[in-house]
């Protein structure tokens, strides 16, 4: 099986351990990605979108994580909108199953969020939405 390679967009600020767990489960037999961490590591300043910008070349697609202050992360808008215009293939997942998920200001109103499990989360990798 050819594993997808994919980005994860999510708020630093507040889901960096969705973050961690989900790319640990890039490391399990059955995973249908790899996941290397492309975050961006210095503050949002300068050129930081044109770095997104290449680190989503050589990705199948993205995720983002969804947690209760995803609305206000602009970072993760800026994300999204980076692989709306790259055609990027992209999903939300919801970063917790007992809080508020919320959306990026950046997403479409057709934009659903899906609940994370490790049986969707194949299937939405997979291209299953």
């Amino acid at each position: 099986m050819v594993k997808k390679r994919v980005f994860i967009s999510f708020d630093v600020d507040h889901d960096e351990g969705t973050k961690t767990m989900l790319a640990g489960q890039a490391k399990l037999p059955d995973s249908p990605f790899d996941f290397k961490d492309a975050s961006i590591k210095e503050p949002l300043t300068g050129d930081w979108k044109e770095k997104v910008r290449r680190r989503m070349d050589n990705i199948d697609v993205v995720i983002v994580l969804c947690g209760e202050y995803t609305n206000t992360a602009s970072g993760v808008a800026a994300e999204l909108t980076i692989a709306q215009e790259k055609n990027k293939e992209y999903f939300l997942l919801a970063a917790y199953a007992d809080k508020t998920c919320n959306k990026p200001t950046s997403t479409k109103s057709s934009d659903k969020v899906y609940k994370w499990t490790w049986d969707n989360l194949k299937t939405l990798i997979g291209g299953g939405r």
